[in-house]
């Protein structure tokens, strides 16, 4: 109990000193003068977006991974959990190296077709995508490891195509751990920074999420940097929750 309660406290702590020192007299005022409906709005919907895409790519990812085997599976599979380590900064200058308007692949973008990536809300997306994809992979991966596949033999056996026993027997299977990694994984696309400030900039409206602006609000008002930050940590809050009850009873978060 004792190591179990210094690691809640350790935890707790943190959070306890945001609401302490909170100035709650002020707290209207500070919000709407800075900007952090506009931050909250872009980090909401940016992290949903890249949510989404993770789900369309990672899943079926995560499926290779776990039901196939082909030469190089295991550098594959490292290469898919490298943004687990990978410093966020570093994963930002990456995608600017390849996305830039002078990067391998943004150049020809910028050349062909006009677009340009960087500094857009694009570039948000692409940021939270790329360090937050990884969770959504690695617990879809597991829990399709440790399901029984009996279950989809026999509805192949009894003429089901891939598809449909992909669709009708492995996702309900899997169910509780797809919700738990894809919760994981707009959790983690909506506290990211590093990469996001270094591929996407920081524009209040554009670009600027609410990590940045906790970050920029706090070497210019401490006041509304708390502030941001317990909105940001009670949105984040209310939604893991609402999630947890509705969709992951039974799973792991």
């Amino acid at each position: 109990m004792v190591p179990a309660l210094v690691g809640v406290a350790f935890l707790v702590v943190p959070l306890l000193g945001l609401l302490v020192r909170a100035p709650w007299g002020d707290a209207w005022r500070i919000l709407r003068e800075s900007q952090a409906s506009e931050a909250l709005r872009l980090s909401l919907w940016t992290s949903s977006v890249a949510t989404v895409i993770a789900l369309v790519v990672g899943v079926p990812l995560a499926w290779l991974l776990a039901r196939s085997s082909f030469p190089g599976l295991r550098l594959v599979r490292a290469l898919v959990t490298l943004p687990l380590v990978l410093p966020p900064v570093v994963g930002g200058v990456a995608l600017l190296l390849a996305f830039g308007r002078n990067g391998f692949l943004g150049r020809w973008l910028d050349e062909w077709f006009g677009l340009t990536i960087p500094f857009s809300p694009v570039a948000v997306v692409m940021a939270e995508t790329f360090v937050a994809m990884p969770f959504l992979v690695v617990t879809v991966e597991g829990a399709l490891r440790a399901a029984n596949q009996g279950y989809e033999q026999a509805a192949a056996t009894l003429g089901a195509g891939r598809m449909t026993v992909f669709r009708r027997v492995t996702l309900p299977m899997v169910a509780p751990s797809l919700a738990a990694g894809a919760v994981l994984c707009w959790a983690r696309a909506l506290g990211e920074f590093g990469a996001t400030i270094t591929f996407a900039g920081s524009f209040p409206g554009r670009t600027q999420t609410m990590p940045i602006a906790v970050y920029y609000a706090l070497e210019t008002d401490p006041d509304a940097a708390i502030l941001l930050s317990l909105v940001l940590l009670l949105v984040s809050v209310a939604i893991l929750v609402a999630l947890r009850d509705r969709w992951l009873r039974g799973g792991t978060v």
